[in-house]
């Protein structure tokens, strides 16, 4: 390219010599298209703390708002739909899982919000942080995560509906779960897809 080959001639010559052709799309990214007497690098995303912590802080507080949305949704349902065989203490008990989980989720999805907001408006003005590494690992954990929620949810159903035990209490929970973890999923899905189809 400081010889004067366009982009065409060195993917072809790359991949010629055995290059695959994600790494010569790689490659040739690192570079501007720009019109300059040698090939002009394009901003590489870097690793601050700083984007590091505000990263920490918004899927960890993602992760506690949607568990323990879910815990009180199941605490909800076992009180709408009472088990007759359950022991008394567990029952006792509801009352203070479901002001814990209520809790959680009044201060975590918030601060989920509020990071969320501060995040987007930086990647806005720096679209070149999109390519943090640690965004990047957290959102693709996140996304297995939430596939491995949806995978365990239907072999559960599955399994129940294979043993005949279906109750609207169970198949209530199963939907929560399952909206809860399709929900997060599908939004990083697209968030992914989205950056990819940036320019």
């Amino acid at each position: 390219m400081a010889r004067g080959a366009d982009r065409k001639a060195v993917a072809i010559a790359l991949a010629h010599a055995g290059w695959p052709a994600e790494q010569i799309e790689d490659a040739l990214s690192r570079y501007a298209d720009v019109a300059f007497g040698v090939p002009v690098p394009r901003p590489r995303p870097t690793l601050s703390a700083r984007d590091a912590f505000l990263h920490l802080v918004l899927f960890t507080s993602l992760y506690v708002a949607a568990w323990q949305l879910g815990s009180l949704l199941f605490d909800l349902v076992n009180l709408a739909l009472p088990d007759p065989t359950e022991l008394g203490y567990k029952v006792k008990g509801r009352g203070q899982s479901m002001r814990w989980a209520a809790a959680s989720v009044v201060i975590a999805f918030p601060l989920f919000a509020f990071v969320a907001h501060k995040i987007s408006r930086e990647l806005a003005r720096n679209p070149v942080k999109r390519l943090s590494p640690v965004r990047r690992w957290l959102t693709y954990m996140t996304l297995f995560l939430a596939a491995a929620i949806l995978v365990g949810d239907l072999i559960t159903l599955v399994y129940n509906v294979l043993g005949g035990e279906l109750s609207i209490r169970f198949l209530l929970k199963v939907l929560i779960a399952g909206t809860i973890a399709g929900a997060i999923f599908a939004f990083y899905l697209l968030d992914l897809r989205r950056e990819e189809a940036a320019p």
